[in-house]
């Protein structure tokens, strides 16, 4: 697509490049972003400089900047691409098919424990919908079309947003049988902990209010490590590395030993999904499927009686006929 602004001709694409290395500051961050080559990258920032005749942008030992020229035109062509996103999910939400590609965004680790099963079924009973699974350390924005959709454990905001709770996640303690054969079981009311060792997190601004629990738990125990990486945390605490604060459902068949403690806390799950989708049948069976299964596996994320005797595989092993049964919009709380 090639569009005009004041005189010269400009190629959307050109547009678009130079809009992702002004937010990403690389050529090679900026294709990662967009799916294609650096080189690919490197041409089209040439090719839309020539034809505007000015300088956008200017690379330094920190990355690429934007120009005086390159700040004017910024804002104008982040309006475009909103005109466009708009333009995007207006086509999709009149597409009818159940076929083609769904993009599912969701925090780190949740994927691989609680939703392969859920996937597995979508194939069998859908097999012409493909599930994009994205993996990204910020969160991807459902308004500027990154995602389809997303879970979270917070509720997602936004006017456009439609948003709806799924279940809960409640959280325990777990060391390893050798790490408590080595340290013994801690007493938290008596003791602080005094003894022993934790598995913490590097983020202390409250992100992870279950981390803070437990270091108010155990004042008198020391930090054993700091990683922000949840597979890590099981990783450690399987090596008798020290106690680690896990979500129930990410202990299971770990074989580590889940501690008596006082409660701490959980999180909620939400699926999220952009308004002008909510009639897009492929988008509307996944996430139907989705929060059917999460619902279903309720005691399974709770760590209580039940979900101790409940199979590895929680969710149903069939959705077909149940997940075009409603329609998503008016399930959704605004």
């Amino acid at each position: 697509m090639r569009l005009r602004i004041g005189g010269p001709v400009l190629d959307w694409d050109d547009l678009r490049s130079f809009l992702a290395i002004a937010r990403h500051g690389t050529l090679s961050a900026a294709a990662r972003a967009l799916g294609v080559r650096q080189s690919t990258m490197g041409r089209r920032l040439a090719a839309l400089e020539a034809r505007a005749g000015a300088r956008l942008l200017v690379r330094t030992p920190r990355g690429f900047v934007l120009t005086a020229a390159g700040e004017a035109v910024r804002g104008e062509v982040e309006r475009m691409e909103q005109a466009a996103f708009a333009v995007e999910r207006t086509v999709s939400g009149r597409d009818i098919r159940l076929e083609g590609v769904v993009r599912l965004t969701t925090v780190e680790g949740f994927a691989e424990v609680a939703l392969m099963p859920v996937l597995a079924a979508l194939a069998r009973d859908y097999p012409g919908i493909v599930v994009e699974l994205i993996g990204a350390d910020r969160t991807l924005s459902l308004a500027a079309g990154e995602a389809d959709l997303a879970i979270r454990m917070a509720r997602p905001r936004g006017q456009s947003i439609l948003a709806r709770r799924v279940g809960s996640v409640r959280f325990g303690l777990y060391a390893s049988a050798g790490y408590l054969a080595a340290h013994g079981v801690p007493d938290f009311k008596a003791g602080g902990g005094a003894g022993h060792r934790l598995i913490l997190t590097r983020d202390e601004t409250g992100m992870y209010p279950e981390i803070d629990r437990l270091v108010a738990l155990a004042p008198q125990a020391v930090p054993a490590l700091r990683a922000d990486n949840r597979a890590s945390h099981i990783a450690a605490a399987r090596a008798g590395l020290g106690i680690a604060v896990l979500a129930h459902h990410t202990a299971r068949g770990t074989g580590l030993v889940r501690l008596a403690s006082p409660d701490l806390g959980g999180r909620e799950i939400w699926l999220a999904q952009h308004r002008d989708t909510r009639e897009t049948p492929r988008i509307r069976a996944v996430a139907e499927a989705i929060a059917a299964a999460l619902r279903a596996a309720a005691p399974w994320f709770s760590g209580d009686d039940a979900a101790a005797q409940a199979p590895d595989n929680p969710v149903p092993t069939s959705l077909a006929g149940s997940t075009m049964r409603s329609n998503v919009a008016p399930s959704m709380p605004p």
